[in-house]
Order: structure tokens, then C-alpha cells, then sequence
């Protein structure tokens, strides 16, 4: 089975928020990406899914969404101001991991896959086939403890978060999350644009760390007031 990576992000300024409903709408979203799948791949007669980690930036309100294994890491100053405290000037920024991955060995997802007839194996798989619990399509799956349903973060953007990592589980295979911050923060410096240091991040886990799995990944950098 292919495993794929899908992700995103959206931007609103000038929103008047009912986190509530957002919450919804992105539970919403999940559930008809995941039935939009199932129906296309049921009539293409393939059964392959995908991980998903998004990212929804709502005037000052950031919301981050994700299934599988898929992760989004934030970059936020470890000082209030946001100003240097490193000698040569550079902030130092601390890495956030804002997203839990959803693998069938852990004992939360375990219970829930028990409970709806599945099995994780000794390998630590659903079924003794799927790495991950929690994504998009799989229909093979569905009625084993295989769901779409997102974790949902929330936190305000201040001038202490800088930019977010968005990846696929081939990326953080070989980066951590300190040192893929660090990598992007100093090509940030260096003044490249955000999507050239997006694709030297990935020819980095590619090319020089020797990443063989999928490399997705998305740079968001926050504007500075």
C-alpha cells in the first residue's frame, strides 16, 4: 500500500473568530476530504490513503489539524520581545512540536481500535499492515479502527512565533524537530525566500541525509510587525 502526505494551509485577516465553530468546520472538512477519497478511489478500484497535517491562520488565532504521522513543528523565541539573546544578534528559537502522532501502538489508539474489531499486531501495525491509525482513504481499513478524525491544536500568534514546519513522516525521520528549525532559521537569515528553503530543506533530508520514504514539507513564515 502507498502511503501519501497531504497538506495545507489558509490564511483570514480581519475574522471575527468562533473557535467553536472553526473546530467544527475543520472536523467538517476531515470528514468529507476522507468521504471524497473513498468514493474516488471505490470507482478507481485502488485502496491507497493518505497522512494529512494542516494549518488555518484566522486573524490572530492559529489552528493546526492532523492524521497520521505528519507533523507540524513551530519555531517561537524563548525571550518575550522576541529580540536577540544570542551574541550574534539571532534569536534563539525553542521547537514546538503542536501535533501527536496516531500510531496503533500507542495505548490510546490501541483501545480505540480494540474497541471497534481491530487488532494491532506484534509489529505494532493495524491489522499487521498499517504504521498509522488515523488518515485519509484505506477503505480496507475503515471498519477496523481506521479513522480520518483530526487532533486539533489552537494557540495565538504573537511575536514570539516565527514560522512553522509542516512534514511528512520521511522528513522527521531524519531531521529533529530542533534541528529542522535551526536548518530553516538559518537560510531564513541568509534571506532566501520561504519556498527556496522549503526545497533545500527537502533536498537535505533527500540528498545529504538520506531520507527513503515520502519528503513532503512546508515552510510558513509569520510576518514580523
Amino acid at each position: 500500500m502507498r502511503k501519501s502526505i497531504c497538506m495545507g494551509m489558509s490564511f483570514q485577516q480581519d475574522y471575527h473568530l468562533d473557535v467553536k465553530a472553526a473546530k467544527k468546520s475543520i472536523l467538517d472538512g476531515f470528514r468529507k476530504t476522507d468521504e471524497a477519497l473513498l468514493q474516488e478511489s471505490a470507482e478507481g478500484g485502488w485502496q491507497d490513503g493518505a497522512t494529512a497535517v494542516c494549518v488555518w491562520v484566522l486573524g490572530q488565532k492559529v489552528f493546526v489539524a492532523n492524521v497520521g504521522d505528519a507533523k507540524a513543528v513551530l519555531a517561537r523565541s524563548t525571550i518575550t520581545d522576541g529580540f536577540q539573546d544570542h551574541s550574534d544578534g539571532v534569536p534563539a528559537l525553542k521547537a514546538i512540536v503542536l501535533t501527536r502522532e496516531h500510531k496503533p501502538i500507542f495505548p490510546q489508539e490501541r483501545a480505540r481500535i480494540q474497541k471497534a474489531g481491530g487488532v494491532v499486531s506484534s509489529n505494532g501495525r493495524l491489522q499487521g499492515r498499517l504504521e498509522v491509525s488515523r488518515g485519509f482513504g484505506d477503505r480496507q481499513f475503515k471498519k477496523v479502527g481506521f479513522i480520518a478524525t483530526p487532533d486539533i491544536h489552537s494557540f495565538d500568534l504573537t511575536d514570539r512565533e516565527h514560522f512553522i514546519i509542516l512534514g511528512c513522516d520521511g522528513l522527521w525521520g531524519v531531521f529533529g524537530p530542533s534541528d529542522a528549525v535551526d536548518f530553516v532559521q538559518k537560510l531564513l537569515n541568509e534571506g532566501l525566500p520561504v519556498a527556496v528553503v522549503s526545497r533545500r530543506l527537502v533536498r537535505e533530508a533527500v540528498r545529504e541525509r538520506r531520507c527513503k520514504d515520502n519528503c513532503t514539507a512546508i515552510v510558513i513564515v509569520f510576518r514580523r510587525n
